[in-house]
């Protein structure tokens, strides 16, 4: 359980950007080439670059070059993931850590 809540953190923390959260919001819509992606910003390009690398190696978006142009998409996979334990943390559920018992053997 503590490697979903390590990648769940790692997700988290890279979208925790607010331009790196709207890069996503602009993904959801379809695959992006970095040149539209940088249009919609002020930044420069290495800029764009290392949002776009923290973001692929969270697992959240998928890149493919295609000549000399860079295209990004959405790990669906991912995004599903953590939307699940997201909902597994905030519902309390059957599953949630609340209803474990603790190293003693009480009752958390």
């Amino acid at each position: 359980m503590d490697k979903i809540y390590k990648e769940t953190a790692k997700v988290l923390k890279a979208i925790s950007d607010p331009k790196r959260l709207k890069i996503v919001d602009m993904l959801s819509c379809g695959e992006l080439c970095a040149c539209e992606i940088l249009e919609e910003f002020k930044i420069t390009q290495p800029t764009l670059s290392h949002d776009m690398r923290v973001l692929v190696e969270a697992g959240i978006v998928v890149d493919r070059r295609e000549g000399k142009n860079i295209y990004y998409s959405l790990n669906t996979d991912t995004l599903d993931r953590v939307q699940l334990t997201l909902g597994r943390v905030f519902s309390g559920g059957s599953d949630c850590i609340c209803h474990n018992k603790n190293a003693s053997g009480e009752d958390c």
